[in-house]
């Protein structure tokens, strides 16, 4: 068997840049995938307890019509986006659309909320 203690000083050793090329050689060599290795470890303390689903951090909402009050809407979408009178018009017109994309829990309640007040039918993914 190897000898651990000095195989752990050698990896502390290695660049970034070395590190990243180690772990493609043993990916290749192993025919495993570092990312699909990371996802798998904490099923296997847990026995026959099922992995807990990683909680989603980011949401998109989704404009998906303007419920006929598209005055209002495009007022809101200009508010919440910043975005021109032309613009905001074309997004609600496209529906479905993005509004805000990557924004927190929180935020995307809230915006989901301003534009449903508008008139607006709004999912949030």
């Amino acid at each position: 068997m190897a000898d651990l203690n000095a195989l752990v000083d050698q990896l502390s050793e290695l660049t970034v840049l070395e590190a990243a090329e180690l772990s493609k050689l043993l990916e290749e060599k192993w025919g495993v995938s570092a990312a699909a290795a990371v996802a798998a470890a904490p099923a296997g303390g847990g026995g026959a307890a099922a992995p807990a689903e990683e909680e989603k951090t980011e949401f998109d909402v989704i404009l998906t019509g303007d419920g006929g009050k598209k005055i209002n809407v495009i007022k809101e979408v200009r508010a919440l986006t910043g975005l021109g009178l032309t613009e905001a018009k074309t997004l609600v017109e496209s529906a479905p659309k993005a509004v805000k994309e990557g924004v927190s829990k929180d935020e995307a309640a809230k915006v989901k909320a301003q534009l449903e007040a508008a008139g607006a039918t709004v999912e949030v993914k």
